[in-house]
């Protein structure tokens, strides 16, 4: 690397690379307001305390879920801090911890210098500001904050905000020695195959670990192999974890799950069981997202499950206007009603309290 302070895969602690590369339930975290849109530093860190408890690998800070807004009222780096703080006091475990970069490349390159200096392992980097810029320029700006530490791809859906990527573009993001993984969310069946195809055209299958991002067809990605045929070689990538806004909600219960599909996978043999939750877990997803509404209450969905269970203390957004969409509230007691299995309000109730303490 160029600078003597920047970070590469390899220098991370051989139990945090194990636990990426392994495959692991990893949260976007949300970000917890009081009624007053305050930030609410009690809810942050009991929610922290719960994924943690939930057997989450990791979590993800500053990304969608924790609202892109909050570098606008200068809550990056107290959200980034408070999160890592709340995992080395709570935790002895490795945990893979993420943060969320942003914007051109400056702020970008700002961003990864800040994680790396509060402890953080990689940075999820968002190309969302980089619409209209050219192939080459989204790989210089990728290759610039690759120089200052390991680096998570983001294939974001451009339902909100993000742009499409072609399989050139990710075979050279995949040849970028400093990425680590690739968090893979178009929602889209052709550009997923997309970037499979661009890691195994740069031959990077062995360094990149695949994450679905894709919160429609979550246990899907999970149980099914990715085979791409490229030159002379056949290679079969699977999807390993998540990094998921999804996760953000019932974690426990994705913890569970995330083993039984694992176990499956191992096993060779795929019960009936398996394949009918991913039609169950699309179908909650669609409501807390508020895909009738094209995503608009898809924060505020996550916050009402997590107030509900007493995690949080309102459901506000940066943005005063970010709320449940009509239906949305009905539609969360339709999913408790329809799939009592899902949630972990049993496991969140006898906890709360000592979360919150």
């Amino acid at each position: 690397m160029n600078s003597a302070t920047a970070l590469h895969w390899r220098d991370l602690p051989a139990p945090v690379l194990s636990l990426l590369r392994q495959g692991s339930v990893i949260p976007a975290h949300p970000l917890a307001l009081g009624q007053d849109r305050q930030f609410d530093k009690q809810s942050q860190r009991a929610i922290s305390r719960y994924y943690l408890d939930a057997g989450a690998g990791g979590l993800a800070v500053g990304v969608h879920s924790t609202q892109f807004a909050i570098r606008e009222v200068g809550l990056y780096r107290p959200v980034l801090e408070l999160a890592i703080e709340t995992a080395r006091e709570w935790t002895d475990r490795p945990l893979v911890m993420i943060a969320g970069a942003v914007g051109k490349t400056a702020q970008a390159v700002e961003e990864a210098r800040t994680a790396r200096a509060l402890g953080y392992h990689a940075v999820l980097l968002s190309l969302a500001a980089m619409k209209g810029a050219s192939e080459d320029e989204l790989i210089e700006h990728c290759t610039a904050v690759a120089k200052e530490m390991p680096l998570v791809g983001f294939y974001l859906q451009t339902a909100v905000g993000g742009i499409a990527l072609s399989r050139t573009f990710w075979a050279r993001f995949a040849a970028i020695d400093n990425v680590v993984a690739i968090k893979v969310a178009p929602f889209n069946r052709y550009r997923t195959l997309d970037v499979a195809v661009g890691v195994v055209q740069a031959q990077a299958e062995d360094r990149i670990t695949l994450y679905t991002g894709n919160d429609d067809h979550i246990v899907a990605d999970l149980l099914m192999p990715l085979v791409v045929r490229t030159g002379n070689r056949e290679v079969t990538l699977r999807f390993q974890g998540g990094l998921l806004g999804h996760w953000s909600i019932w974690t426990r219960g994705a913890v569970q799950m995330l083993e039984r599909l694992k176990l499956s996978v191992s096993a060779g043999a795929i019960p009936p069981e398996m394949l009918a939750l991913d039609s169950f877990v699309t179908d909650c997803n669609a409501i807390v997202f508020d895909v009738e509404h094209d995503f608009a209450g898809c924060i505020a969905g996550c916050h009402e499950i997590l107030r509900r269970q007493g995690l949080m203390t309102s459901i506000e957004c940066l943005d005063p206007q970010e709320t449940l969409s009509p239906g949305q509230g009905e539609g969360i007691d339709r999913l408790y009603a329809t799939y009592p299995e899902l949630n972990d309000d049993a496991f969140v109730a006898a906890n709360l309290a000592r979360w919150r303490s």
